[in-house]
């Protein structure tokens, strides 16, 4: 099953859900204040690594500092 990204209109707070495709525009209940989220687009950052191991950014964020987990300096 897909990993889905919710937002909560009431208090702002993100957060994933593990749901069936069939599932995935149904509103979702925040976790925080049981308000209903909506499913948001989350970003992503794709690297392409050389043969001599370094990493080079090929598609989402070009911000060197990047992880998989996301990035403080450009706020993903």
């Amino acid at each position: 099953m897909p990993l889905y990204e919710y937002v909560c209109s009431k208090c702002g707070l993100k957060f994933e859900l593990l749901r069936s495709i069939n599932q995935r525009d149904k509103k979702a209940s925040c976790p925080h204040c049981h308000n209903s989220a909506e499913r948001i687009l989350s970003p992503f950052a794709s690297f392409s690594k050389s043969e001599s191991g370094v990493n080079t950014p090929i598609a989402g964020s070009s911000c060197s500092s990047c992880s998989t987990a996301g990035c403080d300096s450009c706020n993903l």
